[in-house]
């Protein structure tokens, strides 16, 4: 049975010639759970080419390893938020990875906006009444959405278990990243250092090295001064689901179209059960400059370099929290490849574990059983990121990674990094 993906797909191969690449992409669309991801930017203050980079920000491609699950609010202002001394006291005799005055910002953003209400509502098709439905579930879990109904699946034990695995395999694993985004002058910086430079070659007293001196100061200020650095902050956090707060849902909030009750719509209004729990943050800067040879104009230097930044901080958070990483699918078994690369952070000799999504014929739970690991190959390593190839006479021959090891793998089955 397992088998079946891959016999179906080399049958069409063999049918229709289709290409290796053409194969490829039809695998490409095979389904499987995806974690949940919203993003949120919080503005900061005024910087050099601020619009370039917030439009860079809101234009970049969602990643395509996450389903999206945006909610109306896209970015708020820290301005609007005030903290008061004894929150930042309460805050900083707490023992926690947070970044002090941003987080208590965003806890404060996500408290006013309800933003873990806002996502499960739309993880239910919430409406203006208030009415709930599954349909949303059902697509992204694979369900069989009349076996899904909320009223009817809670009431026996097979159905509370398929309610029970929907939560676990997706509501559970949905996330949100804040980002702040800012742009610095090289110039600013640069100079500081040329200044204490000066005076450090000032103090020499052989007037020829010291001229030495000063000239290789000032070709390394003219050198560093130049651009831009951009600097992205992420902090990632997850919704808070569990059989508990899942019970309180159904029982008190859940209604559909058929059973409308106005005093169920306010309550799940006012609940402060929902909430979104801090997992950890991660900073990614690089230096931007302008060169004469360079066929981009400035705004696509910065739009490049802000998009692939934001990257980067996804692919530091992926590798530091293993409840973040994301599962990717096997295009084909032999040779082993995924649609995963450089953009996700890999590099080569990384780690991956293969799994194979079962069913628990007892439980109807779903679960994943490890069917061995495999490394990414150095030579055949997907280079996706943004832009990678345009302007340039490099041509990518695949899109995809090529990895080592293992066998009897299938179109499919799931990989996941690991340490």
């Amino acid at each position: 049975m397992k088998n079946k993906l891959l016999l179906f797909y080399l049958a069409a191969v063999m049918l229709s010639n289709l290409s290796f690449a053409q194969l490829s992409k039809e695998l490409s669309d095979v389904k499987y759970r995806r974690s949940s991801l919203a993003t949120i930017l919080m503005e900061s203050e005024n910087f050099p080419q601020k619009e370039t980079v917030l439009n860079a920000y809101y234009n970049a491609e969602f990643p395509d390893k996450y389903n999206d699950h945006n909610v109306d609010e896209k970015s708020f202002k820290p301005e609007d938020y005030v903290i008061t001394d004894e929150e930042r006291v309460i805050a900083e005799t707490e023992k926690s990875d947070k970044d002090t005055d941003d987080s208590l910002l965003i806890d404060k953003y996500f408290k006013d906006k309800k933003i873990a209400n806002q996502i499960v509502a739309k993880w239910f098709n919430r409406e203006e009444d208030g009415s709930f439905d599954m349909n949303l579930i059902s697509e992204r879990g694979q369900y069989d959405a009349s076996a899904l109904k909320a009223d009817e699946a809670k009431t026996s034990a097979r159905g509370s278990a398929l309610l029970s695995d929907a939560g676990e395999e997706l509501i559970d694993k949905t996330f949100v990243v804040v980002s702040k985004l800012k742009y610095v002058s090289n110039e600013i910086i640069a100079s500081g250092i040329y200044a204490i430079a000066l005076t450090q070659t000032a103090k020499i007293q052989n007037a020829l090295a010291r001229k030495i001196a000063e000239i290789a100061a000032a070709a390394v200020y003219k050198k560093t001064s130049e651009g831009y650095s951009v600097w992205t902050t992420s902090s990632l956090y997850k919704l808070k689901w569990n059989d508990s707060i899942q019970a309180v849902f159904y029982n008190d909030y859940w209604m559909d179209k058929s059973h409308i009750d106005v005093s169920k719509k306010i309550a799940f209004d006012n609940s402060n059960i929902f909430e979104l729990e801090f997992i950890g943050s991660e900073k990614s800067s690089s230096l931007v400059t302008f060169s004469l040879k360079e066929k981009r104009t400035e705004e696509q230097i910065i739009a490049l370099s802000t998009t692939r930044n934001v990257d980067a901080v996804f692919a530091k958070l992926q590798k530091k929290h293993d409840v973040f990483k994301p599962k990717v699918p096997l295009l084909t078994g032999n040779p082993i490849t995924a649609k995963i690369g450089m953009k996700e952070g890999l590099e080569a000799g990384d780690k991956f574990e293969v799994l194979e999504q079962t069913l628990d014929p007892d439980t109807g739970r779903t679960k994943y059983v490890r069917k061995g690991t495999i490394k990414v190959d150095k030579k055949l390593l997907w280079d996706n990121r943004f832009n990678a190839i345009e302007g340039s006479d490099k041509k990518e021959a695949s899109e995809y990674t090529t990895f080592k090891g293992g066998k009897d793998f299938y179109p499919g089955m799931l990989i996941r990094q690991i340490k």
